[in-house]
């Protein structure tokens, strides 16, 4: 059976930018749907299998960060923002929300595809993309993170959907527990060297983490800061 095209939705209520990213993506072997608010995203993720979501944050009377972090909560489809924001705080809080990348306009639509194909093929490469692979969880301080679904679960059984960055950051800590790594580390072992990522990425990201695991920021149990070097898992890891 010929696999299909990957399915890129853009939300842009800017017309000339869907258009010129449509036709672009198209030309590069995408699918492509477009649409001008966020309503009607919903109905087309229910419906359509969407690899990829390209949202400006900038919509006429919605706010795009809401989106994306209502579209986290419910799916671990990566999400690019791409916004006139351009400043770090801004991109901190798109990467807050549950981005996967943040591209600031304006920008060459051929960066976009490169950063589209990079996410892409991180995402196929986490444990469980492949639903033939035998189910396997990793334990810890009496959480489970599951490596089929990516889900990470609570130990209230609360399943709580992670973004492909905070799985792939959260394994690179289960796999390496009570070891201080580095920033750098870090950002190698989740990201990769083609990593397109900016200054303090891995903190938000731990910043993140530490919410879903209900972690007291002044003083987390968990995933300890080792001040001036980087973070430690301070749990054993068991797996099943």
């Amino acid at each position: 059976m010929t696999k299909l095209p990957d399915h890129a939705l853009i939300v842009d209520d800017d017309s000339e930018i869907r258009n010129l990213l449509q036709n672009y993506l198209e030309k590069n072997n995408f699918r492509v749907t477009t649409i001008d608010n966020g309503k009607g995203l919903w109905k087309i993720i229910d419906e359509k299998k969407v690899d990829i979501v390209i949202l400006d944050l900038m919509l006429s009377g919605e706010d795009g960060l809401e989106i994306c972090r209502n579209l986290r909560a419910r799916h671990n489809i990566p999400i690019i923002i791409i916004s006139a924001l351009g400043e770090e705080t801004d991109r901190i809080i798109g990467l807050e929300m549950g981005a996967d990348d943040y591209l600031p306009k304006p920008f060459n639509p051929r960066e976009l595809l490169v950063r589209i194909k990079v996410i892409l093929r991180r995402s196929r490469t986490l444990p469980g993309h492949d639903e033939t692979e035998s189910k396997t969880k990793l334990l810890f301080a009496n959480w489970t993170l599951d490596l089929t679904s990516t889900h990470l679960i609570s130990p209230q059984k609360i399943v709580i959907p992670l973004s492909a960055g905070e799985f792939r950051l959260l394994r690179v800590f289960l796999d390496h527990p009570k070891r201080v790594l580095t920033r750098d580390q870090l950002l190698e072992l989740s990201q990769g060297r083609e990593a397109l990522a900016f200054d303090r990425s891995i903190d938000v990201l731990v910043g993140r983490l530490r919410r879903h695991l209900g972690e007291n920021a002044k003083q987390p149990e968990i995933i300890q800061t080792a001040r001036g070097i980087g973070y430690k898992l301070a749990a054993e890891v068991n797996s099943i």
